[in-house]
């Protein structure tokens, strides 16, 4: 079965994120899964951990509620096509991945054309089927089974913990108030990344 989630929602997802696209699909159909696993789970209680910066991210932020802001939406930079969803009352969690198999046969050519549109205009033709490439891809997407386009692993670990407020210190080098645990000491001062950087940049 496709898409369980209303056409004004789905809508208004596109909306946020700014246009349609296959990326924002996957999100679309993960979130969908979470919330089918997960029916009960409050705003403040789902947490969302993405193992990608993709555009199904925002797909995510915008049907589950999960957002930075709020801590409940945390981005491990692991270049994975993965979400894991936690219950944060019930300690209870599952790993969705993206099974490669579901990008489909099209996925070469349409990455080079992609990448060929990054270094200049693409012909009329090109546009064209680089548009319908798109189209056709983010329909079947929508249209497949959630549960058969990820891998769904139950997490044994325990949710991330709740967002926070920290203390704020003073940058020595550059008097910036910067969140405690993001400071770092270097001959014998307290500075913010970027200072640190600039002094102990390794090459």
């Amino acid at each position: 079965m496709g898409c369980r989630i209303e056409q004004e929602k789905i809508a208004q997802t596109i909306a946020f994120h700014g246009h349609s696209c296959p990326g924002l699909a996957i999100g679309i159909r993960a979130a969908e899964l979470a919330l089918g696993r997960m029916p009960d789970v409050g705003q403040e209680d789902l947490v969302c951990v993405t193992e990608t910066d993709m555009c199904g991210v925002d797909a995510i932020q915008f049907l589950t509620g999960c957002t930075f802001g709020k801590g409940n939406l945390i981005h491990r930079d692991y270049g994975k096509v993965a979400f894991s969803f936690y219950d944060r009352r019930s300690g209870q969690g599952i790993r969705l991945l993206f099974k490669p198999r579901f990008r489909g046969d099209m996925d070469s050519e349409l990455k080079a054309l992609m990448a060929k549109s990054m270094q200049a205009p693409l012909s009329k033709e090109e546009q064209a089927r680089l548009q319908k490439m798109r189209t056709d891809k983010q329909q079947r997407l929508m249209s497949l089974p959630a549960e058969e386009m990820f891998t769904v692993e139950p997490l044994a670990d325990t949710p991330p913990r709740p967002a926070r407020v920290l203390q704020s210190l003073a940058c020595e080098e550059c008097g910036e108030d910067t969140m405690e645990s993001r400071t770092r000491r270097f001959a014998g001062k307290t500075l913010c990344i970027p200072c640190y950087h600039k002094v102990e940049q390794k090459i």
